[in-house]
């Protein structure tokens, strides 16, 4: 592959919801740029972009790729990423570092709530966008339909640049608004010139004035111009056209079929010709490393060179792999780089690209570029590397927080260490999942985005690592709390032959306020017990708070007080006036009327309309309390407060009652008293789960 310069690279990333055709579009541009000499298929596993076992298995994209491809004197790096919302972060990652997004359509079903969940997703990266409205061949297309269902969910900003020539079964061509010319293609994917059809000269005038006023909205001397003239010209409309995609002023809308070939060649001379490059765009933005003072980095291919690492995967045979976007500078076999976050250095031994599975060796990756280093000692997803003499660190990605919880444990006795090196290492990858375990529960309980992104990762376990692990129900972590006072009174007195033990504590034990946690009060007088002794009470109360004696859960939002005593010279000591505060507090939690409490989350729910009442249903039968709805396009965003123990496993209920359609959110909200018939249940089994231990 050729060098190019900064200012002949496109950096395009391919979102989407699942089943929209990205990677099919992947594969159709790999056959038009001659990198393949037929289109792979998704379907038949011939796919150049999936080709792993496992999304050649599941006929789906899990992880990101890169496709380099060459097209009439520029590089076009086509990032192709996942649909399926578990993979969300993957998408991120790849809009992270690109100039602008190519959101693809269904052309039967329109915007769907994926497409809208997307969105909202790459909103916070500011690139450019466009709409490419794929599967026209498929059958109950209808366009004008498609292209509505985008205008109302983005805007008037989503303007039309073509119109199809035919659908479903039917369609065969383009007519191009920008010169008002149409085009027929053939399997090869060539076109051949004819005369608009009849029957959509009046639809391509209409939507040809659309597309003249947004370009025209797209900068003030046009815009003036078009008031004065009622019109723009088509050199204007280009002008107006190419200010507007880069300042996210303009949403272009395309039409084509990846699998019949129709539009491709059209699609890659659109992105050469409109989409932005990163010369054409303002420098990135970056910190100072080790401070929070801002720099701009512009994309100077000769300056000093900066990389940010936006994704690092191992794949059997190619070995590591960081996946990278030089910012400034340019980076090349041999040179040394610092990693701004560990402060340690690194030596790019050679440099790649990729073309799907294929890795490609090229001489260097230049400022605004995107390439690929191999076997990095320490870097990671997020990292910057730089020139030793360049302290600039590049904001990593925030990814969106799990929503879906389950407890693991190993299925070999001795397999720990190695379920928790694994899973560390895949966190390096993928920071989108996370792993906590939970002393009080004795459960590892790993967080992720879905059920399909643990299955993910239990694979990637066990071929990488050889470790199989069980996925059990996590525990919930319940509080238990008092709502009412009490004074006790405990004196642990021992003696059997030398110093005995001696401690007594009055304590008087009550309620504090939801959510303040902890209080302990030392209200004694006149020296009834020496004041060193005081620390050992509360530590007595405070290890007797971890177990509580309705379901043995942590003790939470009490206030307890130390008001009288009694000790001995020769046989009090710190562990007897322990035990005694312990005793003492448990002796009296269970006279304060001991109440069991459960976490709540806010889960916010977008689902179709149609969808709508079997979800409320669904959430009211799992004690959830529906705070309100709110419309989005064509779905509804559903929000309510749902306890911990009632979310195992929604992801795939949801995605069950939605036809896939469903996504969720959530996140902690705050403790609340579990009702005494469902109490009853948890406080049952918890006695039932000591005496099988015990």
């Amino acid at each position: 592959m050729k060098q190019y310069t900064t200012d002949k690279i496109r950096n395009i990333c391919l979102a989407g919801q699942r089943g929209t055709g990205k990677t099919s579009l992947g594969d159709a541009i790999a056959f038009n740029t001659g990198i393949n000499n037929r289109i792979g298929s998704v379907d038949e596993g011939t796919s150049i972009l999936d080709f792993t076992d496992s999304e050649i298995e599941r006929k789906t994209t899990i992880t990101l790729k890169l496709l380099a491809v060459e097209w009439n004197g520029c590089k076009i790096n086509l990032i192709d990423c996942p649909g399926h919302l578990d993979f969300t972060g993957e998408l991120m990652s790849g809009a992270r570092v690109s100039d602008a997004v190519g959101v693809l359509i269904n052309a039967a079903a329109g915007v769907e709530v994926g497409t809208n969940l997307q969105w909202k997703a790459i909103e916070p990266f500011q690139i450019a966008r466009f709409f490419f409205i794929n599967k026209m061949e498929s059958e109950g297309v209808n366009w004008k339909s498609a292209l509505e269902s985008i205008k109302e969910s983005f805007g008037k900003q989503a303007v039309a640049v073509q119109l199809p020539i035919g659908e479903g079964s039917s369609f065969k061509g383009l007519v191009d608004l920008l010169h008002m010319k149409a085009y027929t293609f053939d399997n090869d994917g060539k076109r051949t010139e004819i005369d608009i059809p009849a029957d959509l000269k009046d639809a391509a005038i209409k939507e040809r004035e659309n597309l003249i006023e947004v370009a025209a909205e797209a900068d003030d001397v046009l815009l003036e111009k078009f008031f004065e003239q009622g019109t723009l010209e088509n050199d204007d409309v280009q002008k107006g056209l190419l200010l507007g995609i880069a300042r996210m002023k303009v949403y272009p809308v395309l039409f084509g079929s990846a699998t019949k070939n129709v539009g491709i060649r059209v699609l890659l001379d659109f992105i050469n010709e409109f989409l932005p490059s990163p010369a054409q765009l303002p420098p990135a933005k970056a910190v100072k490393t080790g401070s929070e003072d801002e720099i701009e980095v512009a994309p100077d291919a000769s300056a000093k060179a900066s990389a940010f690492i936006f994704k690092t995967f191992s794949e059997g045979h190619l070995g590591e792999l960081s996946f990278f976007r030089a910012y400034s500078g340019t980076i090349k076999s041999g040179l040394d780089l610092k990693n701004q976050q560990k402060n340690s250095g690194e030596r790019a031994s050679q440099t790649y690209t990729f073309q799907g599975k294929n890795r490609i060796d090229v001489q260097s990756i230049p400022a605004g570029d995107i390439g690929v280093l191999v076997k990095l000692k320490n870097t990671h997803t997020g990292n910057t590397l730089a020139d030793a003499g360049f302290s600039v660190t590049f904001p990593e990605v925030e990814f969106p927080n799990p929503v879906m919880d389950t407890a693991i444990k190993s299925k070999t006795k001795g397999d720990e260490e190695k379920i928790a090196t694994g899973l560390h290492k895949l966190h390096e990858e993928d920071p989108t999942f996370k792993l906590v375990a939970d002393p009080a529960l004795q459960q590892q309980v790993l967080y992720a985005q879905g059920s399909a992104h643990i299955d993910v990762l239990m694979e990637k376990l066990k071929a990488r690592y050889g470790v199989e692990v069980a996925l059990v129900r996590p525990k919930i972590p319940y509080r238990e709390t008092i709502r009412s006072k009490t004074e006790t009174q405990y004196k642990h007195k021992k003696q059997s032959g030398g110093r005995g033990q001696y401690g007594d504590v009055h304590l008087r034990i009550e309620p504090n306020i939801r959510g303040s946690g902890f209080e302990f009060l030392n209200e004694l007088k006149g020296g009834v017990i020496p004041v060193k002794y005081v620390p050992a009470v509360e530590k007595g109360v405070v290890e007797s708070m971890q177990h509580g004696g309705l379901a043995g859960s942590q003790v939470v939002d009490v206030k307890v007080a130390l008001y009288y005593g009694s000790f001995h010279d020769v046989d009090s000591s710190d562990m007897a006036f322990k035990i005694a505060g312990l005793m003492a507090f448990k002796k009296g939690f269970m006279e304060c009327k001991p109440v069991l409490l459960e976490p709540i989350y806010n889960l916010t729910v977008t689902v179709p309309d149609d969808n709508t009442g079997d979800v409320m249903g669904d959430l009211s039968s799992r004690r959830g309390k529906i705070a309100g709805m709110d419309p989005d396009g064509r779905n509804q965003i559903i929000r309510a407060s749902v306890p911990q123990a009632e979310l195992y496993q929604y992801s795939v209920d949801l995605r069950s009652m939605t036809q896939g359609q469903g996504i969720y959110a959530l996140e902690f909200s705050h403790y609340e008293e579990v009702p005494h018939d469902t109490a009853l249940k948890v406080i049952e089994m918890s006695k039932a789960e000591k005496e099988a231990a015990a």
